[in-house]
């Protein structure tokens, strides 16, 4: 109901009384009002000065007073002839007001009623006789005094204008009340009685939706048509804002309901949900800024932090955002903000613990050493970004948590085989249905510490699509100039990751991109010789199966034989996951027996090893044979470690005819042309008939033909072959070699050389053939592992052929037919 329904409504039914300034309109007899105007009145008369309200002449109102000056104005008045003047105040909130501080317009009053209330205040029932304007100001104390003129109505009667006007404002206000349907009926019945044109004016400026400024300008118009024109552009306002109400009101009336009913329900549920004990959203809201105040984080992600929160106290519990707002606040809030273990910088620990846990390895055991020295010098150093890089099973993902309880650090690992959504790496932005943080912001959550060992494992197996390349996203992660402020699409804030120490592990360093290998600090971890992996399986492996199949140490050993027999007839590796393999085989044969009460015999010997495992799966007599031409030992290198493998060759009669197989790769097959040719230009000095090249076909082949093979390291080798071949003399056995080889007859240096040389001594070779330039890769080999071994350092093919063949022939020479001469020569 709007204020002029509401006024006219207490006119009508007589209300309580109001405070002070709040209005019940009596509608007083028109005869009454008639005797009023006739009257003669003082020009000298006490000012009470009210707050919110204008009096008009010939209504009635209830004022409570409760100021002193107020209180004495009325007692002195309702003592003599009741008469006062009212004057409005222009500022509602003055407590004291002065003589400029209310209207000079007022109206004069006649007290009807005083009415003193049990908490001391005095309410007066006062009626408006007529108009005035203090014209002198007589005295403050102890109430306001004035000296005024009465000022006359002026509503010329018969004036049709008059008639349209007093029509019209019915109308308003009958209009007025008919938007209003609360109001009672009888409200119009005493608007359509009202017949005397002043005290219409009077009444409806009176109770008009508008505040004291505009009814004061309505009080002070003496024209009676401006002032009722003047009050229907004023109702007419009313009218347009009561009609824009009701629109809107119909329109929202059924979002209005539902509301209302969501409300009632949540505050059902609130209610049962206090009962029950259970937490609230405003609870876990507050529970959530408590936490926030105890997190050691940045200013910026503190004032996000908040924001949050504030975001989430607006959004209704059961709408859809509430719980993915609610998630990522939590996820806030657990996040370790500048939480660091405390590093451990006892030096001799460390290397203790690294060499209980890892047998050899020395260089990376070296390299974090320097860093935990650097650490304590400094107590403050950015992450290194380490890379083990080697064949599978040697121990670098292990490594990794040998390195954590070394310096002390929390531990994580995360797999990145096969990983090629970026989304993984830097996660998804909110506006996605079902966001996540990525997993560098997911396990840093999970772990608790800014500062832990974090483990990337298998970098090199990073894939891409088109969802992105995550190996590009980690460039900003694995750079220790830009991960200070790495960027999570969830997160929206940045995240410091330069004090974790990450170590990324590889088998190959070629599909790795290289903007991301150079951020890295390569660390090669080389294959295990033969006493490395009997000392493996001693400490490590053969402890760690008892232990998982249920053994003790006293239902079952090993002796060194056993193990060695294990590792050279059974598993041909760099690493030591097939020889752990075996040994659980072996274990598991016994744990076997111990359960069926069967008798067995506790020690492991070499010929117990061939009775559970079988067969020797590999032989090493066959890398020995020498006695065919054209048949030499190579070495090469793969991503499980070094390798032995044969290129064979063989001539037939043809017409010069190139045959290349085994699955070759491009620049294995350029070794084979090369080789060729250089053979072609110097077959004099090694007594090789030309005719040989025309008149006979070569194939070369390089077993297993199943496995694709390339690189340059088979050059020499090659060279050597086909050198047997054509000359028909023997290799010098148990010789292996590796290197590039030039037209002009140079060698030139390979990789990978410690496989290689792991993989010939596992052979059984004693020889080997290297570039000049390797020279330096055979000196940051350890000396244990070359015992036995003889090495030639060769600079041109002519050396390596000097080294590698024998005066000898082979046993079955191939004897040379030539089309141009029958003559039968045996080279």
């Amino acid at each position: 109901m709007n204020n002029f329904g509401n006024q006219l409504y207490q006119s009508i039914m007589l209300g309580d009384y109001a405070g002070e300034g709040d209005l019940i309109q009596l509608i007083t007899d028109d005869e009454d009002d008639e005797q009023i105007l006739q009257e003669n009145y003082s020009e000298q008369i006490p000012i009470l000065s009210v707050r919110n309200t204008v009096l008009f002449p010939g209504v009635v109102i209830p004022i409570t007073v409760g100021r002193q000056r107020s209180i004495k104005l009325v007692k002195k008045a309702q003592k003599g002839d009741k008469l006062i003047g009212v004057c409005a105040q222009i500022s509602p909130n003055n407590d004291d007001p002065g003589w400029d501080d209310i209207y000079q317009v007022g109206t004069l009053a006649k007290i009807i009623k005083m009415i003193v209330l049990p908490d001391g205040n005095t309410t007066i029932i006062i009626q408006g006789k007529k108009r005035f304007k203090i014209t002198e100001q007589i005295a403050d104390d102890p109430y306001f005094i004035a000296k005024v003129d009465y000022l006359e109505e002026n509503f010329p009667e018969g004036n049709k204008k008059i008639e349209a006007l007093e029509e019209s404002l019915k109308e308003a206000a009958a209009k007025i009340l008919h938007l209003n349907p609360e109001i009672p009926r009888e409200a119009q019945v005493a608007l359509d009685n009202i017949d005397n044109t002043p005290f219409l004016t009077h009444f409806l400026s009176s109770n008009i939706n508008a505040p004291v400024e505009p009814k004061q300008r309505l009080l002070e118009i003496n024209d009676g048509i401006e002032r009722a024109t003047l009050l229907l552009e004023f109702m007419m306002k009313d009218i347009q804002m009561l009609e824009l109400k009701s629109e809107i009101h119909k329109k929202v009336h059924t979002d209005i309901d539902q509301q209302q009913r969501d409300y009632f329900l949540r505050q059902q549920m609130k209610v049962l949900q206090t009962e029950l004990g259970e937490e609230g959203p405003e609870k876990e809201v507050e529970d959530l800024r408590a936490k926030g105040l105890k997190k050691n984080w940045p200013k910026e992600v503190a004032k996000h932090f908040e924001k949050e929160l504030d975001k989430i106290l607006r959004i209704n519990p059961a709408a859809a955002e509430y719980p993915i707002a609610l998630n990522y606040a939590e996820l806030l809030v657990e996040m370790p903000w500048n939480e660091f273990t405390t590093d451990n910088f006892d030096l001799k620990r460390a290397k203790a613990i690294l060499d209980k846990d890892h047998h050899g390895l020395e260089k990376v055991k070296e390299r974090i050493i320097e860093y935990l020295a650097v650490l304590k010098l400094k107590n403050d150093l950015k992450g290194p970004i380490l890379c083990l890089y080697g064949p599978p099973g040697v121990g670098k993902t292990s490594l990794g948590k040998s390195i954590a309880r070394a310096l002390g650090r929390k531990y994580i690992r995360m797999s990145l085989g096969g990983l090629h959504d970026e989304a993984e790496i830097r996660g998804h932005r909110k506006t996605y249905v079902g966001a996540m943080p990525g997993k560098i912001i997911q396990n840093m959550k999970k772990v608790k510490t800014s500062n832990p060992v974090f483990v990337l494992d298998e970098i090199d197996k990073l894939s891409s699509d088109f969802r992105g390349d995550p190996s590009s996203a980690f460039l900003e992660v694995l750079d220790p100039e830009q991960n200070n402020a790495f960027n999570d699409n969830y997160l929206e804030v940045e995240y410091d990751l330069s004090k974790v120490l990450f170590i990324a592990t590889a088998n190959s360093l070629e599909s790795i991109q290289p903007a991301l290998r150079d951020r890295m600090e390569i660390i090669e971890v080389t294959g295990y010789t033969l006493e490395e992996k009997v000392e493996i399986a001693k400490k490590h492996l053969i402890p760690k199966q008892r232990k998982e199949h249920g053994l003790k140490g006293k239902d079952i050993t090993f002796d060194a034989k056993s193990i060695v027999k294990i590792v050279e007839d059974y598993t041909r590796e760099s690493g030591v996951r097939n020889l752990e393999r075996m040994i659980g085989k072996v274990v598991r044969n016994i744990a076997k027996s111990i359960a069926m009460e069967e008798v067995h015999n506790k020690k492991i010997t070499p010929a117990m090893v061939r009775e559970i495992l079988g067969g020797e799966v590999f032989d090493k007599e066959i890398y020995q044979d020498n006695g065919v031409a054209g048949v030499v030992t190579g070495l090469a290198w793969t991503s499980v470690g070094g390798e032995i493998l044969f290129i064979e060759s063989a001539l037939s009669k043809g017409k010069g005819k190139l045959t290349l197989s085994g699955q070759l790769g491009d620049v294995m097959k350029e070794s084979a042309m090369t080789a060729i040719s250089y053979l072609k230009s110097k077959a004099d000095k090694w007594d090789i008939d030309h005719r040989v090249f025309d008149q006979y076909d070569l194939h070369i082949h390089v077993p297993a033909g199943a496995v694709p093979k390339d690189g340059p390291s088979a050059g020499i080798t090659m060279l050597t072959a086909l050198a047997s071949l054509y000359t028909q003399r023997k290799v010098k056995g148990k010789l292996a070699m590796t290197g590039e080889i030039t037209l002009r007859g140079k060698v030139m240096p390979v990789g990978g050389i410690k496989e290689k040389i792991l993989a010939a001594r596992r052979a059984g070779l004693t020889e080997i053939i290297l570039c000049n330039r390797n020279k330096k890769d055979i000196e940051e080999i350890d000396q244990h592992y070359l015992e036995g071994m003889k090495f030639h350092f060769v600079e041109s093919v002519d050396e390596v052929l000097h080294i590698a063949l024998t005066d000898e022939k082979v046993e079955d020479p191939i004897h040379f037919h030539f089309e141009n001469d029958h003559k039968v020569l045996e080279n």
